[in-house]
């Protein structure tokens, strides 16, 4: 369908639109302590991202730009992306929003995202004989 309408309706091209939207790779990982996410943001420092947690919803916000040089260039090919880009992360509800963590070394942006205390798993001892009845009262 998007070669039926290709450049004549305003379709900048493939390579155009692959710049013009991009998005860091990210790997999510779970532990039964937390959820982690590694993002992949080489060249860019603190500066450039936002981080934040609303509504459930964690959004990371970024842009690379493209340095313009003052020796003139022909560029043959340009496959790096840039631009502003936004990723948007629906929080499970065992998230503790209030200690979440984030570092940028090296290019690699690492988010820990601790469980609540209560949504951790614990072991329930079970034991032998009959159980009293929950919320039953005999009458008098």
């Amino acid at each position: 369908m998007s070669q039926l309408f290709g450049e004549g309706y305003g379709s900048r091209g493939r390579e155009d639109e692959a710049a013009a939207a991009w998005a860091p790779p990210v790997d999510i990982a779970e532990t039964p302590e937390a959820l982690t996410f590694t993002v992949e943001l080489p060249g860019f420092k603190q500066d450039d991202l936002a981080l934040r947690v609303e509504n459930g919803v964690l959004t990371l916000e970024g842009e690379r730009k493209f340095e313009a040089e003052t020796i003139e260039r022909n560029y043959h090919r340009v496959e790096r992306a840039y631009g502003k880009f936004v990723r948007g992360f629906t929080l499970p509800s065992n998230v503790d929003p209030e200690k979440i963590q984030a570092n940028l070394t090296d290019g690699i942006l690492q988010i820990a995202l601790p469980k609540k205390d209560e949504a951790k798993s614990k072991m329930i001892p079970i034991g032998a004989g009959g159980l009293k009845p929950i919320g039953v009262h005999k009458a008098a």
